[in-house]
C-alpha cells in the first residue's frame, strides 16, 4: 500500500452519457495488430488500496490488477472533467486510468513504465511527461474520446455529484456510458495524436471483488477495476464488509478468489481479512447484516423453556412464546423507526440452584440436546437467541464450553449472570454473586475466537449487572475483540427511580465500547414502562429490551 497526505479534489456534479454500442478498439487500426493488457488476479486473498493521494491510488490499484498494459488512459489529478470522461474511456477499452500530477516526481510516469505501456490516451491537460510513448490527446467530451478510441457513446444523463464514484463502478465494458462533469463543455486541449491502437481486452478478473468505500479519491481506481472486468461493490462509507447485507450477499454470490479494498477509509482497520472471510460466509443475522449495532434493536422475553417460575419465556408452548415475543417486539418498531426490530429469546441454560447438586456447583444445566429444539425453532423464526449461565461455585467459561454447539449457530449469543457466581463458601439467596474480570476476559477471549474460527456473524455478549462489585474492575474488561458485542443488561427491578439511579449509575466509567440492556419486570416494577416511556425515559435509548 502507497500513502500520501496531498487531498483529493471534491467530485463536481457529473453528467452520464450513456446508451453507447461498445468498440473496445481504436480507431482504425487493423484488429491482427491489436495490442492486448494483462490483468492478474493478487495474489493475496485480500489487498488494501489506502491511499489519501488520489494519483497513489490510481497507481496502487493499477499494481494490484494489471501486469502490463500496452495503452493507458491518464488525466489530471485535479481535472475533475478528465478523469471522469478519462474513467468512461479507460472501462470501454479495457486499460487502466492514471492521475498525472505534472511534476518530477508523477507517479504516473513510474506505472506507465511497469505497465510497459506504448500509447497513452491524455484526457484533458494533465501535465504528463510521456517521454518518447506515442500520445493522443483529446477534450475531455464524448466526440473527443470517440474520435481517439472508436468507442460509440450516447445521449447525455445528469448524475448527481454525490454519486460520481458509484457511476464509474456502474460502467460497463459493453455499451460504454461517457462521464462528463457537468459544465465542462469542450474545454480542454484540442485534439492531437490521431489514435490509438486497436485493443484486445484482457480475459476479465471475474474471480475478484472490489470493496469501494466510495470515497473521491478511489475514483480512478473503481476505474481501473471495472476495466479489468473485476466486480466492484459501494459500501456506502462502511469500512466493515459485515455490516452491508447486500455487500455479504455480493461477496457469498462471488465466492471470489481475491477482495480488494478500495478507499483511505480502509486505513488502519485491523482484521480487514477474517471480516471479509467472515461476509463471504453469506450467514446474516436475523435482521440482516452480521454486525449487531447499530442496525438492530432487540426485544427479548426472558425464563426457562420449562414453566414460568423463572420467567415469562416458559408460561406458554413454543410456538406461542415465538409469537409472544413477536408481539411484545412489534410497538418498538414505530419507536425506534431508524432500527431493525428483533424480537428475542433469553433462555436460562444453566440454573441457580438452592442445593450442591451431583456436581457441587450449585447450579442445574440443562442438556444440550433438550435445548437444541427450542433454540433452533426461535432461530427458523427469525428470532436471536442468548443463553445465560448461571454457574453458582464454577466458573462461566467452564459452562459456556457446554453449549459450543449451540453458540456455534450464528444467530445464538451468550449471557453471564454474576448475581449467580458464588465463591466456594456462599450459597444463593444469601449473598449476592460477584465474578472478576480476568474470569469474564476469559470468556470474551473464548467467545471470539471461536466466533472467528467458525466465520460466524458477531456475537452478542451479555453481562448482567445491577451493582458496580458484581463485576470487579470491569474498566479493564476486553472490548477490543470485533466478533463481539458487549453489553452491559441493567436488570434490577423495584421503582423507577431506583431503576434509572442504577441505570445512571453503570454508566458511569464504563470502558468503550459498551453496548446497553434494559429490563421491565412485569410484576416487581413500580409500575412498568409501556414501551413508549421505555424508549423515552431510558436515556441513552438502550440497544435491548427484555421483558421478565
Amino acid at each position: 500500500m502507497r500513502s500520501a497526505s496531498v487531498p483529493s479534489a471534491a467530485i463536481a456534479g457529473v453528467l452520464l452519457l450513456a446508451g453507447c454500442t461498445g468498440s473496445a478498439g481504436g480507431g482504425g487500426e487493423d484488429d491482427a495488430t491489436a495490442v492486448s493488457p494483462v490483468t492478474a488476479t493478487p495474489s493475496a486473498t485480500s489487498t488494501l488500496v489506502a491511499d489519501t493521494d488520489p494519483a497513489a491510488s490510481a497507481v496502487s490499484t493499477s499494481r494490484a490488477l494489471f501486469t502490463s498494459s500496452p495503452v493507458a488512459v491518464v488525466a489530471g489529478v485535479d481535472d475533475e472533467a478528465a478523469q471522469l470522461a478519462g474513467a468512461s474511456a479507460a472501462v470501454g477499452l479495457g486499460v487502466p486510468l492514471l492521475l498525472s500530477t505534472g511534476d518530477a516526481g508523477d507517479p504516473a510516469v513510474g506505472e506507465l513504465d511497469r505497465l510497459g505501456a506504448t500509447d497513452v490516451l491524455v484526457v484533458g491537460d494533465a501535465g504528463l511527461d510521456a517521454g518518447d510513448r506515442e500520445v493522443v490527446t483529446v477534450p475531455p467530451t464524448g466526440e473527443g474520446v470517440e474520435d481517439a478510441t472508436g468507442l460509440q457513446l450516447g445521449d447525455a444523463e445528469t448524475v448527481d455529484a454525490d454519486g460520481a464514484v458509484a457511476a464509474v463502478a456502474a460502467l460497463q465494458d459493453e455499451g460504454t456510458a461517457l462521464l462528463q462533469a457537468d459544465g465542462s463543455g469542450d474545454e480542454g486541449p484540442e485534439a492531437s495524436g490521431g489514435e490509438l491502437p486497436a485493443v484486445e481486452r484482457a480475459a476479465p478478473l471475474s474471480d475478484v471483488v472490489v470493496l469501494a468505500s466510495g470515497s473521491s479519491e478511489s475514483l480512478a481506481g473503481v476505474a481501473t477495476a471495472r476495466a479489468a472486468g473485476a466486480q466492484v461493490e459501494l459500501t456506502g462509507g462502511q469500512t466493515d464488509p459485515r455490516a452491508s447485507a447486500d455487500v455479504v450477499d455480493a461477496l457469498a454470490a462471488a465466492r471470489p478468489a481475491a477482495v480488494v479494498a478500495l478507499g483511505a477509509d480502509f486505513a488502519g482497520v485491523p482484521g480487514l481479512d477474517w471480516k471479509t472471510a467472515t461476509a463471504a460466509s453469506g450467514t446474516q443475522l436475523p435482521g440482516g447484516g452480521q454486525l449487531l449495532f447499530p442496525e438492530h434493536f432487540f426485544v427479548a422475553l426472558y425464563g426457562y423453556p420449562d414453566g414460568g417460575a423463572l420467567g415469562v419465556l416458559g408460561e406458554q408452548p413454543l410456538a406461542e412464546s415465538i409469537t409472544r415475543a413477536e408481539q411484545t417486539a412489534a410497538p418498538y418498531a414505530a419507536l425506534v423507526p431508524d432500527k431493525t426490530v428483533v424480537p428475542m429469546f433469553e433462555v436460562i441454560a444453566t440454573v441457580a440452584s438452592a442445593s450442591a447438586g451431583p456436581d457441587g456447583n450449585y447450579s442445574t444445566e440443562a442438556d444440550v440436546e433438550s435445548l437444541r429444539p427450542y433454540v433452533e425453532a426461535a432461530g427458523a423464526a427469525g428470532l436471536y437467541v442468548v443463553l445465560d449461565l448461571q454457574p453458582g461455585r464454577t466458573d462461566f467459561l467452564t459452562q459456556a464450553q457446554l453449549y459450543q454447539s449451540l453458540l456455534e449457530l450464528p444467530y445464538v449469543g451468550l449471557a453471564l449472570d454474576p448475581e449467580w457466581r458464588l465463591r466456594p463458601d456462599q450459597v444463593h439467596l444469601t449473598q449476592i454473586g460477584q465474578v472478576g474480570i480476568d474470569e469474564v476476559n476469559q470468556v470474551v477471549t473464548w467467545l471470539a475466537d471461536l466466533t472467528r474460527a467458525n466465520a460466524l456473524p458477531q456475537k452478542l455478549l451479555v453481562l448482567h449487572q445491577f451493582q458496580l462489585r458484581m463485576i470487579t474492575e470491569r474498566e479493564r474488561l476486553d472490548t477490543s475483540r470485533d466478533e463481539l458485542a458487549i453489553m452491559v443488561h441493567v436488570d434490577g427491578q423495584g421503582g423507577q427511580g431506583a431503576k434509572q439511579d442504577t441505570w445512571n449509575t453503570l454508566h458511569e466509567g464504563a470502558p468503550a465500547p459498551l453496548y446497553w440492556g434494559w429490563k421491565n419486570f412485569y410484576d416487581e416494577d413500580l409500575p412498568m414502562l409501556t414501551p413508549e416511556e421505555t424508549v423515552a425515559q431510558v436515556l441513552p435509548t438502550p440497544e435491548l429490551v427484555t421483558y421478565q
